[in-house]
Formats: C-alpha cells, structure tokens, sequence
C-alpha cells in the first residue's frame, strides 16, 4: 500500500469522483486540508449495455425514495440506498488510506451507519442541524432533485424544523438546471417560504445566486454547510493526532 499524504478531508461521492462541479466551491471552505475525494461508483461502468444493467442494480426498490448523483461524464443517475452501502464503506476505506483525518459522505440522504476507522461525517445531519439553528420557526422551502423525492424530503424536514415546510423539486443535473432552480425557488417563496435550502450536493453556488435573486429569499446550500462543518472536524482530528472515533453518533445528532 502507498504511503498516505497529508492530512485532510476525505469526500465520498454516492456517484463518480472528481466531481468537477464541486471542487470550486468548497475550496474556500477547506481551510488548506487536502481534499481526498473517492466516488461509491468509481469502479462501475455506465456505457452500453454494460451499463444498463449497472443502472438496474442500482435501482431504488419499489418504495424505498431515490437518490441521484453525477457521473463522471457530467451525466446523472438514479440510485437506492441499499445497492450503495457496500460501495460507500470501500470509497470510505480509500479516503482514510491516502490520509483523510475525517470524512464527509456527500449525500444528503439517509443512510445508515458505514463502518470507519476515523470520523465519518454524514451531510445530512449537518445540513438539517444547521439549517435549524439558523432558521428558527420561520416557514422554510427546500428544493430537491426529484419529483418522486419531494413528500419524503418535506416529511423529514417537518419533524426537525418546527415551523411550516415545503419542498419542490428542481433536478441540479438538468441542462437547464439555473432555470428550474429558480421557478422552484419562486415557487417556494410564493407560498410564504422565508427561507429556501437547496437540498442536495449537486446544487452549485451559482444556483444559489440564481434562486436567491428569483425568490428574494436568503437561500441555504447544502455543499457549503456539510463541508464547512466537515472541515472543522478533520482539521480538530488532525490537530490532536488522535485517531477519532466513527462518527455513527453524528448520524443522528
């Protein structure tokens, strides 16, 4: 095995590594770790008819909710949880072996506890608590990704935040992505939303901007707060030169 690099955040991607459309805007938020980045998917292939039956093993069940990531191609891909988990503990696993003091699992859905030696930081929790902290009772609009993900996002929302909650959907991978941002964010603030959270990774700072000046709302993003909260993390771990515990805990904190 190589020897690891420096210390720094680990980032596992539910979908391909590099993501592309991340690295610019959490490098602000970094604080000079290195980032190690590893995607659940980095070994499967997605062309062809190869690639049909990929997508169809990595299907969600019949009622479990969906998530949905980006390939390295730009392309995206509709995923379940359980065909993920085993592919996350091995993306894990290679963040902690090239150095990673912690790591953030960049998906903000559920998922449960992924085995680790060092802290596993689930976005999440951090998103949800953070946002929670900041919005008070105030009505709060979050837009999703999928259609078929709206009434659950908008359900577990509602039983942490204690004022009225709305989601709408608007898919961060879309051509026209800035576009159906901003009519979700209308949407959304049309219906007495006093603030919006964009709910999943693949939304950029620019799609921030872009639903900020539609919906004149203060508008929240989940990259930002997951790896701002992460990189405090994994800059304390490395501090200490201890070597943490698996953040199972934070998973529901």
């Amino acid at each position: 095995m190589a020897a690891a690099g420096p210390t720094g955040l680990g980032l596992v991607t539910i979908g391909q590594a590099p993501r592309t459309d991340l690295a610019g805007d959490i490098a602000p938020h970094l604080g000079g770790l290195c980032p190690y980045e590893h995607g659940a998917l980095d070994d499967d292939v997605f062309d062809g008819a190869e690639g049909d039956r990929t997508r169809a093993a990595l299907a969600p069940a019949a009622d479990e909710a969906p998530l949905v990531s980006r390939l390295r191609d730009g392309t995206s891909v509709v995923l379940g949880h359980d065909a993920l988990a085993p592919r996350i503990r091995r993306a894990v696993a290679r963040c902690e072996a090239d150095g990673a003091t912690a790591t953030l699992l960049l998906c903000t859905g559920n998922f449960p506890e992924v085995p680790a030696a060092r802290p596993l930081l689930y976005a999440e929790p951090l998103v949800q608590h953070g946002v929670r902290a900041l919005v008070g009772a105030d009505p709060v609009g979050i837009v999703c990704p999928l259609p078929a993900q709206a009434a659950d996002v908008a359900h577990r929302w509602s039983k942490l935040l204690p004022g009225p909650v709305r989601a709408e959907p608007a898919d961060p991978y879309a051509d026209d992505a800035h576009e159906r941002t901003a009519s979700a964010a209308r949407r959304l603030a049309a219906s007495g939303c006093r603030w919006l959270v964009l709910d999943c990774i693949g939304y950029t700072e620019s799609m921030r901007r872009t639903a900020a000046t539609a919906a004149d709302r203060p508008v929240l993003l989940a990259r930002a707060l997951a790896v701002r909260l992460a990189a405090e993390a994994a800059a304390a771990a490395g501090a200490s030169g201890a070597p943490g515990h698996p953040a199972g805990a934070a998973h529901g904190a």
